[in-house]
């Protein structure tokens, strides 16, 4: 797309309110465009609507008029979360109307460089710590985007001495052109939103776009361990800055011994391993002990380097991280400790969606697990949890849409205790239900973990609202 002053006097239209929405349509209006919003919710569900109209937008709800889209349209600014095979957005493609998501807009106005972070699992985690990392080393971050702030709100605020922090989606990335971060970071890629991109090819396709404008002026942060983030190599042109867990790297961030190489020491025991950073001299740099990074689980250790990795690309010197990666303890739902009660610790950890998410919740745990799973049916078939249920897992608690699915997996994992929880008056009243079967078959010393490897939305508006709903159970228990 072109700059947002190149559409004044031309007709914008944005599809979805919310909260991005309402700042991309402002930003659009101030530039001189001609903007309608347009929402199907009813205009009772729409109350930015009237703020909208107060200062000269048209918005339009309760459904998508036939004529929204035409030929005198010269832009389309979607909501993410808009499926691209709704009738206005496949018009706007028939007509060759750029369609793109808040995320393009925001990058022509922004002053800031970007730091862009995507990735199926981590994102928030590792854009919350890098925004910490380079607020303790005075670097003036900004964080934004799928995280809280909408990206277009937070770019009209930023100067060129400051760092755009900035979680991505695919959904995002998706409909961007000509966004181009001066540091991308991809931590992993995972079997998810498959019901959107209708396919893994589409899906890597999307997220690969964080680093389709980027030239040898800037970096890729790429998870070495991940072999569909290595796959992209051939195709970035950026300096490429590795960070792995499995392997001594030449240049890059990774734990010192690999996790890959070492394994356990005689006895069983896990030998002291720590986070280094190698630079382009060849000179390494010790970060952390792994044992004194603030959030547990291995996965946090993923995020830890990568975070590393982009605070040091940004300019925060080496020996300055410890602090921030020692005291950091995390973000609300990701592995959330909730509380203790008669022995037993409760963590929220509502965001994993996925399989994928659950698994390395379960490998934090050296403590056996009463598992609360269970959300809205993507087509999964679960298989993938059966190893992590069987070594970690002494009971699992099930409800919505796929418990019967993760139960199959839970029988052939061989648990014996398999609770599924019939629907009670309400979402929350079922998930109080689960929450107390999990405190009668969890004894001292286990953990009760939230962690569905659903998305919510067969029953809760979104995971946010699953998981405090779990934290509030937990405390009335």
């Amino acid at each position: 797309m072109k700059h947002p002053d190149e559409y004044r006097g031309k007709t914008v239209v944005v599809l979805g309110l919310a909260r991005s929405g309402v700042q991309v349509a402002k930003v659009l209006h101030k530039a001189g465009a001609e903007v309608t919003v347009n929402d199907r919710k009813e205009r009772e569900q729409c109350p930015e609507a009237s703020e909208l109209e107060a200062l000269g937008i048209s918005v339009i709800c309760g459904g998508h008029p036939d004529d929204l889209i035409h030929p005198g349209v010269a832009l389309l600014v979607k909501n993410p979360g808009i499926p691209y095979s709704v009738p206005p957005v496949q018009k706007a493609m028939e007509l060759g109307v750029p369609v793109v998501t808040e995320v393009e807009v925001a990058y022509h106005i922004c002053a800031a460089p970007m730091i862009g972070i995507t990735g199926s699992n981590g994102k928030t985690t590792t854009t919350t710590w890098v925004g910490q990392l380079l607020e303790d080393a005075g670097l003036s971050p900004i964080v934004a985007g799928n995280i809280g702030t909408p990206l277009s709100e937070a770019a009209q605020e930023a100067n060129p001495d400051n760092w755009m922090v900035v979680e991505l989606s695919s959904f995002q990335l998706k409909g961007t052109e000509d966004f181009r971060p001066r540091i991308a970071a991809l931590l992993n890629i995972a079997e998810t939103h498959l019901d959107y991109h209708g396919g893994m090819d589409d899906y890597i396709a999307s997220k690969a776009k964080l680093f389709a404008n980027q030239t040898a002026d800037d970096t890729a942060v790429l998870n070495w361990d991940d072999p569909v983030c290595r796959s992209l190599v051939p195709y970035i042109k950026a300096r490429i800055l590795p960070f792995s867990m499995n392997e001594v790297l030449r240049e890059g961030v990774y734990v010192m011994p690999p996790y890959g190489a070492e394994g356990q020491m005689p006895g069983g025991e896990e030998p002291e391993r720590t986070v280094v950073y190698t630079d382009e001299k060849g000179f390494t740099h010790e970060i952390i002990r792994v044992e004194n990074i603030g959030l547990p689980g291995r996965f946090n250790v993923g995020n830890a380097l990568a975070a590393s990795a982009i605070a040091i690309t940004a300019g925060v010197s080496p020996d300055r991280l410890e602090p921030v990666l020692s005291s950091f303890r995390g973000v609300e739902h990701r592995l959330e400790f909730v509380d203790e009660r008669d022995g037993i610790a409760y963590y929220n950890n509502s965001k994993a969606t996925n399989s994928k998410a659950t698994n390395m919740a379960l490998t934090s745990f050296k403590e056996p697990v009463v598992l609360i799973a269970g959300g809205l049916d993507r087509g999964s078939d679960y298989e993938e949890l059966v190893p992590s249920l069987r070594e970690r897992v002494k009971a699992v608690v099930l409800l919505g849409q796929t418990k019967e699915k993760i139960a199959a997996a839970a029988e052939k994992a061989g648990l014996k205790q398999i609770i599924l929880v019939d629907n009670g008056k309400d979402a929350a009243d079922t998930l109080t239900m689960a929450v107390q079967e999990a405190a009668r078959l969890a004894e001292p010393g286990d953990i009760v973990l939230l962690s569905p490897a659903c998305a919510s939305w067969d029953m809760f508006p979104s995971f946010e609202v699953r998981g405090r709903i779990f934290k509030e159970a937990v405390h009335n228990l």
